[in-house]
């Protein structure tokens, strides 16, 4: 809906008459729509058929049977196709030398239909005369084959797979089925044969190679055997060598005498310790075990029987008893001298194994020298040995990578990394024109812009728009005036004091000069100049001055300024101008909490100005939440320009609640009302300690565009 201030009326589009416009002329349109229609359909019978057809090719790795799992595959056999791959793939079966071979496999350039320019029209020769165009004739056949055939020709890869589409369009059918198919044959041929020149190149580069690789090896061979031979590193094992192998025996030598050695000594020291002590001999082993010892035993023993069975019969002093006590004694004599011989060959082979045991510790110490040495000329030895397991490795590589390449050198050993999974079908019906469906688009498209023209000629004219009526405000609608109850005001910025403005109306002479010079647009100018937040407007007059305010208000938000009137005057007349309806919810609902904050602000119907209405709630409930207005008025400072309140014939003491913030102007709206009234309220509001106000006393000035543009 559009609206226009002043004498101007507000209009709205008569859908109605727009679509009875449209029926009162359907039958120019309908006739539109079937000429069109048989236009169409005419012209896309005459148009030459394209036949297409659609050839697919899956994208793998394929590998002839004999390749084993194990088998070491050639250089650049591994292929990888991911979305980049099967992307070249589309590119090489677009290829110019894979079209041109195919175009001379199929004799392509014999048909009329991929040469069209060898035979140019009438037209096409005058455009080359006059420079227009280039002569088609200069490019040589198969570049003009090929430029056709590249138009007709689609490639492309299936969404999310490794599948290529391959669709050819011909006016022969025939041929649009068999361009694919043989496409996917040469492509296959191609790719097939590059692996074969791959494999074949690796073969012949492989061969001197492994030649060369060979000799190699045996050269590192003979280095390694010379030098372990003029090193004297004789290999006695896998990780061993001599000298490393003789430190180890003679360690285990050394450890071997000592054992002996320690423990001739142990001997020595036991039999030692016996004798020195008076013990018996015959309870150590070395004694016991000699042979003459155990003789000796023998005798003693037999002796001292011989000796306790003539004791029984004779007397201690009989000679008998005393022989055989000398033969005794000697025995013994003779035990204890066979018991030192025992010590003394002891102690000869403690000494023995001592010497033994210096001799291996020369050895020994021989033998280490010879091992540092062996060791540091093993640094060189295992160089020429890794030098040659590498040389070596390297040809195996090599051997088993000819081997498996002339393998592959054979017909049919090397499969394409492809395969048709559909080969092209003879198409029956035409891919283009579609005459049906072409038809019956023409004709809708025909019938939108016919009915579409009709509107906009309708609504240009005029003669779809309707004008629309706003209802008046009625007078006994007013509600009692919301009370304010008086607080201490501040100093507020102003445009003339009291006295300059009684100086001024004195000297101006008539009432329009004061009109002038206190107008609406005279006061948003000042309102814009000092960028002021909050405008607190007192209307003595009555609803004459609360309009004014909302003339002001309008004024404002054309000038660009979001700007709010908030309604606290008792007759709600801001309320009947600018809202849709009297019955919105405003600051009494605010203020008594029944409703948010949000929807107690609304659009003017003819601004973009906003209005918080005077409310339908209880204005005794409402003056419960008196205090919360300021906060009220600060939280929509935030989101507005200005905040303009209408607070009606109100008295100084009433607007000191909320003109008590810091940089809020008082707007004193004294539209028809009488100079002394003027000096009377300005009077009040001085001695109430406002100093300056901004006094609006005429209406609008007239707009020679818009005469009556000063009504509300």
């Amino acid at each position: 809906m559009s609206s226009i201030d002043g004498g101007q009326q507000d209009v709205d589009i008569d859908l109605g008459g727009l679509f009875r416009a449209v029926w009162e002329r359907r039958t120019r349109v309908l006739l539109a729509t079937a000429c069109v229609a048989v236009a169409a359909f005419a012209t896309a019978t005459m148009i030459a058929p394209q036949y297409q057809s659609e050839a697919r090719l899956l994208i793998e790795s394929r590998e002839p049977e004999f390749s084993g799992r194990n088998q070491i595959a050639p250089a650049g056999s591994e292929r990888v196709f991911d979305e980049s791959g099967i992307s070249s793939q589309v590119q090489v079966l677009r290829s110019a030398d894979l079209i041109k071979q195919v175009a001379r496999n199929m004799k392509l350039h014999e048909r009329k239909e991929f040469d069209p320019s060898a035979e140019p029209s009438a037209l096409s020769d005058l455009l080359v005369m006059l420079g227009v165009r280039k002569n088609p004739l200069d490019l040589p056949p198969e570049e003009r084959v090929l430029k056709e055939f590249d138009s007709k020709l689609q490639v492309y890869q299936v969404e999310k797979s490794r599948v290529i589409a391959i669709a050819f369009t011909s006016k022969d059918s025939k041929l649009a089925a068999a361009i694919p198919d043989e496409m996917a044959k040469v492509y296959l041929s191609l790719q097939s044969g590059a692996k074969l020149d791959s494999n074949s190149e690796a073969s012949r580069w492989l061969e001197p190679e492994i030649a060369n690789l060979r000799e190699k090896v045996r050269e590192a061979e003979a280095k390694v055997a010379a030098y372990r031979a003029s090193s004297g590193l004789l290999p006695t094992g896998q990780t061993e060598n001599f000298a490393t192998r003789e430190l180890t025996d003679i360690s285990s030598e050394l450890a071997r005498v000592r054992g002996e050695r320690a423990n001739a000594e142990a001997r020595a020291k036991g039999v030692r310790t016996a004798l020195a002590d008076g013990r018996a001999p015959d309870t150590l082993t070395d004694v016991t075990g000699s042979q003459m010892i155990q003789r000796l035993k023998e005798n003693e023993a037999n002796v001292r029987a011989q000796i306790a069975d003539l004791s029984t019969s004779l007397l201690d002093g009989h000679p008998r008893l005393k022989a055989l006590k000398s033969q005794l004694e000697g025995i013994r004599e003779q035990i204890r001298t066979e018991t030192r011989k025992v010590l003394v060959s002891l102690e000869n082979e403690a000494k023995v194994g001592q010497l033994r045991e210096e001799q291996v510790l020369q050895r020994l110490n021989t033998l280490k020298a010879q091992s540092a040495q062996a060791g540091e000329e093993e640094v060189g030895l295992r160089a020429l040995e890794r030098e040659a397991t590498a040389q070596r490795q390297l040809l195996e590589t090599y051997l088993a990578r000819y081997r498996e390449a002339t393998s592959r050198t054979v017909a049919n050993a090397t499969p394409a990394d492809a395969r048709v999974i559909s080969n092209a079908v003879v198409p029956s019906t035409p891919d283009f024109p579609k005459i049906m469906p072409i038809t019956v688009v023409a004709a809708l498209a025909t019938l939108l812009i016919s009915c579409v023209v009709i509107m906009l000629g309708e609504l240009f004219s005029g003669r779809a728009l309707k004008p629309v009526s706003v209802a008046e405000p009625d007078a006994s609608e007013q509600l009692p005036a919301i009370p304010v109850e008086p607080e201490s005001a501040e100093p507020m910025l102003a445009l003339a004091d009291t006295e300059a403005a009684e100086q001024d109306r004195e000297s101006a002479g008539d009432t329009k000069a004061a009109e002038s010079d206190f107008s609406i647009e005279f006061v948003a100018a000042h309102l814009l100049d000092q960028n002021v937040r909050i405008a607190v407007s007192v209307s003595p007059g009555g609803d004459e001055g609360s309009t004014a305010t909302v003339m002001l208000a309008r004024l404002l938000a054309e000038d660009g300024q979001k700007v709010v009137l908030i309604d606290l005057s008792g007759s709600a007349c801001p309320t009947r101008l600018m809202a849709q309806s009297s019955a919105l919810p405003g600051i009494t609902n605010l203020l008594s909490g029944e409703v948010a904050f949000g929807e107690s602000i609304h659009a003017d119907r003819f601004s973009e100005a906003h209005i918080v209405p005077r409310g339908d709630s209880d204005p005794r409930t409402a003056m419960r939440g008196i205090e919360r207005l300021q906060m009220i008025i600060d939280a929509l400072t935030n989101a507005y320009d200005l905040v303009l309140i209408e607070c009606g014939p109100a008295d100084a003491g009433a607007v000191s609640r909320i003109a008590r913030r810091e940089g809020t102007e008082i707007i004193l709206s004294a539209s028809s009302v009488s100079e002394e009234r003027i000096v009377e309220l300005l009077t009040d509001f001085g001695e109430a300690g406002y100093r300056n106000i901004v006094l609006m006393t005429g209406q609008r000035e007239s707009d020679p565009d818009f005469p009556d543009r000063h009504a509300a």
